[in-house]
């Protein structure tokens, strides 16, 4: 074989790995685009609007009344500026607090001390009806996220929205 010839084969052997390495670049995006992160969720996944006992606005009796919120996925959610709020626009705000993956905090009527689990709306009236509400979860840029409703009559309008 001449040394042109073998510059020649080494040239095309060259080009050839070339193309391929830009195949190989190009197709990469496309596989990792079929593994995207998950998508936060978050979902109101127990609420308890009856607080046991008598209905008494004591502080202990306000915080037997709450909201669970359930991160379902791996990843912690930033709830900052996320609302949770009744039928009659009572709001309450979330600030600077993140739910870990697969986590629940529970969010009391009363007052308290906030946790990684337990929030407080630091209220002295009761938010959630006990004959008929919705709790209403959005983010926040004011989505709609999950809803839970309860106490209607399937027959004469409402029913769960959940």
């Amino acid at each position: 074989m001449s040394v042109s010839a073998s510059v020649s084969a080494r040239r095309l052997v060259a080009a050839a790995l070339a193309a391929g390495a830009v195949v190989s670049a190009v197709a990469l995006p496309a596989s990792a685009a079929d593994r995207r992160p998950e998508r936060p969720k978050v979902e109101i996944s127990a609420v308890q609007y009856d607080s046991p006992g008598r209905d008494d606005r004591s502080n202990r009796s306000l915080n037997k009344e709450w909201v669970e919120l359930t991160n379902t996925t791996r990843r912690a959610v930033n709830l900052d500026g996320w609302t949770l709020e009744d039928e009659s626009g009572r709001t309450y705000t979330f600030d600077g607090y993140r739910l870990a993956g697969r986590a629940t905090v529970r969010i009391h009527t009363g007052e308290g001390r906030d946790t990684r689990t337990d929030l407080y709306q630091d209220r002295r009236q009761y938010v959630w009806n006990n004959d008929h509400d919705t709790a209403t979860l959005s983010n926040h840029r004011g989505r709609v996220i999950d809803e839970e409703s309860w106490g209607y009559d399937h027959h004469h309008g409402g029913g769960s929205r959940h």
